[in-house]
Order: C-alpha cells, then structure tokens, then sequence
C-alpha cells in the first residue's frame, strides 16, 4: 500500500508540475488572430537576364569569402541558366502600417524589382508603389491603393528587455502566417558591415521568407522588422536579428517625407579600445570609440575633436564599444548639437559640436587587427624608419611622420608594426621627423603601454606600444 501511495503521490506531483509549467507559458493565439491580417506577403517581377548563380546572393561573387556569416533571406526561384524571362518571386514578407496602404518591409526584399507586389491577408493582390528604400538600415516603405486595411499596433523597441517572449509572423518558404515564438537574447547587436543598426537578437526560428515581417512583443505591439539571421547551412541556427522598431520609424518618417534618409555624422574613424590600448589610455576599462583619424573639414575637427580621443559618452548615452557610436550619430538630425565626453590624455573634457550630414561615401573603419613580420635589426623598438616622401603622403592623406622600412622581432614587431606603416604619433605627441621619432622613442617609459598611431595603407589605427628594456 506503501508504494502504491507513493507512486500516486509522485503522479500528481508530476501532474501538478506540468499543469503549473503549461500555466506559465504565454497563450499566443488571441495575439495571432488579431496581429496576423495586418501581415502581408511581398512578391515581386524581376526582368531574369543572369544565369541563377548571378541572381542568387547566396552563389553570388565573393559570397564565400565574406568575413562574418550574416545573411540576408531570399525565397529565390528556380531559373534555369541564360533563361531571360519576367516571373513573380516570393521574396519576403511585411506589415501594413496605416489604413491607407504605407507597407513596411526590408530593402532588400523589394531591392532591384521592376515591380512590387503586396497579397493580404484576405488574398487580394495589390501593386505597391515604393515610396522609398534605405539599404543602411534596410528599410522600405510601400504605399498601396487601398482603404480601411488592417494595421499592426507599433511598440517601443527602447522598452524591451532581455528574456522577453517574442513572437514571429511571415511566409517562411512562401508559407503565408506561419508563426514563431522565442525570447530576446540580446539587444543593440553591432553585425559586420551594419553600421547603422542596433540589432535585437532572438532565437525565434526564422527562415527565407520571414524577412522584412513583424516582431511582436506579448502585448501584440511590433517591437522589430526580422531581417537577419546566422547560419553556417544558409537554414534557422538559433540566431535571428531584428531591426528595432523606433529605428525602422524614424527611417520610413524620412522616407514618406522626402524619399532618401538623412543622418547625422561626426566625420572621424574609429577603432574598438582594447586591453592594452585602454591601458595605454590610461582608462580604467576597455570602453570606447578611439578616434584613429579625423576627417579633415568635418564637423569633428570643426568641433575640436582630435586624434587619439576615446569618447566615452554620446548625449549622455554611454559608449562601450565603437560600434555604439555610428547608429548613436546616425539617428541625429544634421545641424543639431551634440555633447561628447572624451579621455584626452588621461583627462576628461566635455565638447560640443554641431552634427553634419552623413556623405554617400564612407571611409572603413580603422581595423585591429595586427600582423607580426620579422626584419633585419633597427633602433630601440627593432624598427628602422626613413623620413615620409611627398608620394607616401598625397597617397596615404598623411600630414606628416616617419615610414617604416624595417622590422626586427622586439617592442615593434609585439605591437604589429609592419614595413610600410607610417608612424604619425607616439605616446601623445606629433611626430613629424626621424629626428623627433628618435627623440620621442628614447623618452618612452619601460614596463607600461603607450599610445601608437599608425597609418597602415591609407587606413589609421592606433596600437598599443611596450618597452620591457
């Protein structure tokens, strides 16, 4: 009797603990019937004069050799090669913003199509007429000839939290509405090559198709646009991206206004702080955009921004890493001001500037990596370095400083250097001549990291320098 007792009482111990658990999950299906009419299906008519392997982005040129794994979602049709002809692709999917037609979608769905077509809910098909489309953020805004449709409710992506439930709806594959549920993994995401955008990371599943569809947070308001997602099999891995929704507004605001989007822009180069540049810094953590280079007649050097300052915080919004600041830059109206916090030589100063207009053209950023050559025998940092000729400096927008020529294993080598680099700074001061590289070398302090400003094939960097002698 004993062990029957006991086995009942571990049954309803195992019932009460489901029920309880199944209690605790959210019920998705009252947000899905009224969220789900305002989602559309975005297809579009491609003149085909490419083979498939030119019109796939996933067999495209340079596609394996791409540094990180990011990839936009296409339902790509099955062309056979040298086929000229115009077909409907099913591309994406999106949500209807207003009762008079404004469509949200990503760019890239509808990037490239001689034209765009929207199927609702209640399978009406429709031509939509693009407003406007921004590749920085991805962003597009359709406008249909329609009246009284269904819209979503907008959320605040600023208000979603870490371990919050979301929920998916798009055309996985073409299939319409299917949905997906998960939480927020991580929010304000940098992505390669994304400069603009503060992702919001999920693990809902997403696939081709769910790109350019709505991300719902519990209360059924779209706190993002799907757009990305990680893959190493070009299939759902557990890492989506979302565009948040205030960015994708601010955008679709600029483009029903005037068509292009307008951003803010500093006009300097950054580079990520690490250890060892933090150190030589003299901060007290890693933190920061290091400014490798300011752009000359930029709102930067007009502000008196210079060379070598870490900015710390961007009206009163900290900055970790360096790639806070260009969507905190990018989301200010051009012609505002803008306070910045800076470290410059182990001060801190509060400047004010005026924020210009971002150029079509933008330079890279400065990169961290570092090489490590060995070379024949050179001064107290192994380097032998030769006065900057006038070539080297119309080629490389180089003021002035010393180039490297050689490179032996020792203080140079740890730090990078490489033949070719220029050196333009050292420790906090200009350098301008062998004679005061040499100058500046011999002062240098042992045991502690310095500051090195190099340019490295037209590109600036700083890197941190040690002298253990």
């Amino acid at each position: 009797m004993r062990s029957i007792r006991a086995s009942l009482w571990v049954f309803c111990l195992f019932v009460w603990a489901s029920v309880a658990q199944a209690a605790s999950l959210p019920d998705f299906k009252s947000l899905v019937k009224e969220a789900s009419p305002a989602v559309v299906n975005i297809s579009a008519v491609q003149k085909s004069t490419e083979t498939e392997r030119a019109l796939n982005p996933f067999n495209g040129p340079g596609y394996e050799d791409m540094p990180e794994i990011f990839r936009h979602f296409f339902q790509m049709p099955d062309i056979k090669p040298r086929e000229r002809r115009r077909s409907p692709q099913s591309l994406g999917s999106g949500f209807i913003l207003s009762r008079d037609g404004y469509v949200l979608t990503n760019h890239h769905v509808i990037d490239g199509a001689d034209e765009v077509i929207v199927r609702l809910s209640d399978r009406r098909e429709l031509v939509a007429q693009v407003i406007g489309s921004d590749k920085r953020t991805d962003i597009a805004l359709l406008k249909l000839d329609a009246r009284n449709l269904p819209t979503v409710e907008l959320g605040s992506s600023a208000d979603l939290e870490v371990g919050e439930w979301v929920l998916a709806i798009g055309s996985p594959f073409g299939f319409d509405h299917s949905v997906t549920a998960g939480i927020v993994s991580a929010k304000e995401r940098a992505l390669a090559n994304e400069t603009y955008v503060p992702f919001i990371q999920t693990d809902v599943a997403i696939n081709p198709g769910n790109s350019g569809g709505p991300l719902f947070n519990l209360e059924g308001e779209v706190v993002g646009i799907n757009s990305q997602i990680y893959t190493r099999s070009g299939g759902f891995m557990g890492l989506s991206f979302a565009i948040p929704i205030d960015v994708a507004m601010e955008v679709a605001e600029q483009l029903k206004e005037q068509g292009f989007v307008s951003r803010g822009w500093l006009g300097v180069i950054i580079q990520e702080v690490n250890k060892d540049l933090a150190e030589s810094f003299g901060l007290e953590r890693p933190a920061g955009a290091l400014v490798a280079k300011v752009l000359p007649e930029s709102p930067a050097e007009s502000g008196g921004l210079q060379e070598g300052d870490v900015i710390t915080r961007f009206n009163g919004r900290e900055v970790v890493l360096s790639s806070d600041l260009p969507h905190m830059v990018g989301r200010v109206k051009p012609g505002a001001m803008a306070n910045l916090d800076v470290v410059r030589a182990g001060e801190r100063k509060r400047l004010q500037l005026e924020i210009g207009e971002l150029p079509e053209e933008q330079p890279k950023l400065a990169s961290g990596q570092q090489q490590h050559r060995d070379q024949p025998h050179g001064n107290r940092l192994d380097v032998v370095v030769a006065e900057l000729d006038g070539e080297r400096k119309a080629k490389w927008n180089v003021r002035s400083g010393v180039v490297v020529q050689r490179v032996q294993k020792g203080a140079g080598a740890s730090a990078g250097l490489m033949v070719g680099d220029v050196i333009t700074m050292l420790n906090g001061a200009q350098v301008d001549s062998v004679e005061r590289f040499n100058e500046l070398v011999a002062e240098l302090p042992s045991g502690r990291a310095v500051p090195m400003r190099i340019v490295r094939r037209g590109s600036p960097l700083f890197v941190p320098l040690k002298l253990n002698d």
